[in-house]
C-alpha cells in the first residue's frame, strides 16, 4: 500500500503527465492539415504539413544530402466497441536532392515505390511545396468501403536524414487523422 508522500507524487506526476498531453494535441492537429474527398469511385487525399519546411530542412537539403519526406497513409474504418479496422494502406515519399555545381534541386515523389512525378528546378518555394504538401493524390478505391460507413484517414510524416534539433516537437515523426462517411 502506497504512503501518502507515493500517493502525492503520482498524483502530480499523473497531473503533469495530462497537462503536457492536453497542451501537445493542438499542436499536432495544427501541424498536419488532411482532406479526403470521395470522387469517380477513388478516395482523395489532400494533406499540408505546416511548418515542416523549418530552417533546419533547408540547411539539410543546401548542404547536398538526399532528404526524404515519407507519408504513410491508412484508411481505416471505425468500428464501434472494437479495435478499428485498417482497409488500406498507400505511402507518398517525397525525395530531393541539391547539386552544389548547377544550383539545382532533383525532387522526386513515389506512390507506394511507383514513380508519380520528377521535376528539377532552382526554385525554393517548389521544392518546400513538394516535400511538405500533396494534393488530391487517389490513394484508394472506393469498391472496398461500406455505404454509409464512419472511415477515418490517418497520415503519419516523417523526415529524413534526422537532425540534431527535431523539425516539430517531440521527435521528427507527426501524425494526424481527419474522419469522413462514404456515401456512395
Amino acid at each position: 500500500m502506497p504512503t501518502e508522500p507515493q500517493r502525492f507524487w503520482r498524483h502530480a506526476a499523473a497531473l503533469a503527465l495530462s497537462v503536457c498531453l492536453s497542451g501537445a494535441a493542438p499542436a499536432f492537429a495544427d501541424t498536419l492539415k488532411i482532406v479526403p474527398l470521395v470522387r469517380d469511385g477513388q478516395v482523395l487525399v489532400s494533406c499540408l504539413l505546416a511548418d515542416g519546411y523549418t530552417p533546419d530542412v533547408h540547411d539539410v537539403i543546401q548542404s547536398g544530402l538526399k532528404t526524404t519526406f515519407t507519408y504513410t497513409v491508412e484508411l481505416r474504418l471505425k468500428v464501434p466497441v472494437w479495435v478499428d479496422r485498417v482497409v488500406e494502406t498507400a505511402t507518398v515519399t517525397t525525395t530531393v536532392q541539391f547539386d552544389n555545381l548547377t544550383r539545382r534541386h532533383s525532387i522526386s515523389r513515389y506512390l507506394d515505390g511507383r514513380v508519380d512525378g520528377a521535376q528539377v528546378t532552382e526554385d525554393e518555394a517548389v521544392v518546400r511545396s513538394w516535400l511538405t504538401a500533396f494534393d488530391k493524390l487517389p490513394l484508394f478505391k472506393t469498391s472496398r468501403l461500406e455505404a454509409n460507413r464512419e472511415y477515418y484517414v490517418v497520415v503519419r510524416a516523417a523526415a529524413r536524414p534526422n537532425s540534431n534539433v527535431p523539425f516539430w516537437p517531440w521527435g521528427t515523426t507527426v501524425s494526424g487523422q481527419t474522419k469522413f462517411t462514404f456515401i456512395p
